[in-house]
């Protein structure tokens, strides 16, 4: 994969909790990724690659940082639990 470089600005008082330059990149690319992921620009596939992780580890990872896999609108919502009331009042063999 290739790489660019960008400079970036940190704010002095946000060093007194002891990142270093690596831990500061690696939370800045996980942040941009998960970001593109929640506004749609990419799949979880994607940005599991793009951090160098399964992607089960990404699902784990959405999990960690309490940013849901799955998002539902009302009307989807609606209609899944309409499917499952069908589902239990469907005999059962």
């Amino acid at each position: 994969m290739t790489e660019a470089t960008f400079q970036v600005r940190v704010p002095a008082p946000l060093l007194q909790y002891g990142l270093d330059q690596n831990e500061i990149q690696r939370r800045l690319v996980e942040w941009l990724v998960l970001s593109l992921f929640t506004e749609g620009h990419i799949s979880s596939g994607r940005a599991a690659r793009l951090l160098n992780i399964s992607r089960i580890q990404f699902l784990a990872l959405l999990r960690v940082r309490g940013i849901a896999y799955v998002t539902y609108t009302t009307e989807e919502l609606d209609e899944e639990f309409e499917a499952v009331k069908t589902l239990d009042a469907k005999p059962k063999l």
